[in-house]
């Protein structure tokens, strides 16, 4: 092992890259299972970094098949994540998808599936399983909430959600929607044969050591059936109350809801708005290990250490409310529950919340106000509503501008005006250009706008006199809330995101 030398950490592995011609020719596994990846240094050096330099055996295939080589001690914590960057780039969407398209198959999907334990490890399979391994791979890799395989007359579409807008994937030819599908479908462990049903399913998967979840919905259409995917990645990390994007005083305002020991605290807003990644982020604040936490959920995205967490289930009766009136017999002392959806569940969970049980759930409104006319709407009585409520949260998700190429410009005066502002501000605003890191959309992630509604005596009185949600709305803002459109103001004002955006979240309102 002549040149070795003590591991390379951190930013030294930096200089190493992957010799693709090498990495092609070895199973991914050989690569894990050795930690020993054949890479080029800057000065075109063919190196082998190795995260165990004992593993003489391994070394030495390497070296027949490669050519003498310099031996380069790394952390294996250090080489995983290269090995796995490299055969997912190897293993490029682009690559395997134009393969799969060029040629021309009979597939027999029945005949060729054969689940692995990672899909990095799977080059060789069917075309039709290297396609649909190729659409994960890729929209994994650009951070995809959804994918949708839509038929149309003369061909497939597939469609990418990326922070909340459906970008087109690719374009494939007719013939490949029923195998595609069906592959999906195996996956995801549902009826193949039933074409005529919707029907839902999960996939669990690996992909370069990462675990990811996938749900799995089909419908049937005009064209065939339409399957959409939802990404959950286990291995993401659950954000906290500081990192979703909440101003100061919306932060003080929501730990003072979560510091009472009862009452009902309703997050609102249209579906992908990120309502329960607020819930979340508030449980976790809660789970102090004292308090005996239970959610009841449709699904359950994330497990969270410490905390019950119940899965609805419609086809054995388990609903949103009969499992909320189980969990009211487990001893409760924090109770989120998923969607208010009837009267029913909304009438329950407001009586917990009068027990002495803290509530967190969520409703599909537009705004804070039009929740609390919501709940009386549904039959709930005003005097328990008010009663009962300790605040609303009213939430939109918007992109924030890609910090590499984002375009400061003043704007004019009309533009200042159509986010709420009167006058053009003295502090530049910021549009979206494109560029590789941002996949030339001009964003890259997402950040929260809130308006926050406390249930105080003002607006509980409103609630007796069943007031309608403009009323609510008007007194609250007089009060010094703060709606979504200025929220908004402020991120553009703050260069983190831009006019154009804030007005595509909250143009409904």
């Amino acid at each position: 092992m002549t040149g070795a030398s003590k591991p390379r950490k951190g930013t030294e592995m930096a200089e190493f890259i992957p010799e693709t011609s090498l990495v092609g020719k070895i199973p991914i596994t050989y690569a894990r299972k050795n930690l020993l990846l054949p890479c080029r240094t800057a000065s075109g050096e063919l190196v082998l970094v190795s995260g165990n330099p004992g593993a003489r055996e391994a070394i030495d295939e390497m070296r027949f098949l490669a050519g003498p080589a310099r031996v380069v001690p790394a952390a294996g914590e250090e080489i995983l994540p290269l090995i796995d960057a490299a055969y997912e780039r190897v293993q490029a969407p682009e690559r395997e998808i134009a393969e799969g398209l060029s040629g021309e198959w009979d597939i027999d999907v029945a005949a060729t599936i054969e689940e692995t334990k990672d899909l990095l490890d799977s080059p060789d399979e069917a075309p039709v399983i290297r396609f649909v391994h190729s659409v994960l791979f890729r929209a994994i890799r650009e951070r995809s909430s959804d994918i949708h395989f839509e038929p149309y007359e003369k061909e497939l579409v597939v469609r990418n959600r990326v922070d909340g807008i459906l970008y087109p994937m690719v374009t494939a030819p007719r013939k490949w929607h029923a195998p595609a599908v069906s592959r999906v479908k195996v996956m995801a462990g549902l009826d193949i044969a039933e074409r005529r049903l919707p029907q839902d399913g999960r996939i669990r998967i690996r992909l370069g050591g990462k675990e990811i979840d996938i749900r799995v919905s089909t419908v049937p259409t005009s064209f065939g059936e339409r399957a959409v995917l939802r990404i959950l990645d286990r291995t993401h990390i659950l954000l906290g109350l500081t990192d979703l994007g909440l101003a100061d005083s919306d932060l003080a305002s929501l730990e003072r809801f979560l510091a009472r020991s009862n009452g009902i605290l309703l997050v609102t807003g249209p579906t992908g708005s990120g309502k329960t990644t607020t819930l979340y982020a508030a449980l976790r604040r809660l789970d102090s290990g004292t308090k005996n936490i239970i959610t009841i959920e449709d699904p359950v995205e994330y497990q969270i250490r410490g905390i019950g967490q119940i899965q609805v289930n419609p086809k054995i009766q388990l609903t949103f409310a009969g499992g909320l009136r189980s969990i009211l017999r487990q001893d409760p002392d924090i109770i989120m529950v998923g969607e208010i959806r009837d009267a029913e569940t909304a009438e329950i969970a407001i009586q917990a919340s009068l027990t002495g049980h803290l509530v967190l759930s969520t409703l599909h409104t537009n705004d804070s106000a039009s929740a609390v006319t919501r709940l009386v709407d549904m039959g709930i009585e005003p005097f328990l509503v008010a009663s009962s409520l300790s605040g609303v949260i009213a939430q939109r998700l918007v992109r924030r501008l890609c910090p590499e190429c984002k375009v400061p410009y003043e704007p004019g005066a009309g533009e200042s005006r159509s986010i709420g502002l009167s006058a053009s501000p003295s502090v530049p605003f910021y549009r979206p250009a494109g560029c590789a890191k941002c996949l030339n959309t001009g964003y890259a992630g997402r950040t929260g706008l809130y308006e926050i509604l406390p249930a105080d005596e003002a607006i509980r009185s409103m609630i007796l006199t069943r007031a309608d949600a403009d009323g609510i709305r008007a007194l609250a803002v007089s009060r010094g809330m703060r709606t979504i459109l200025a929220a908004g103001a402020e991120k553009v004002a703050e260069g983190v995101t831009s006019v154009e955006e804030v007005l595509r979240v909250t143009q409904e309102d």
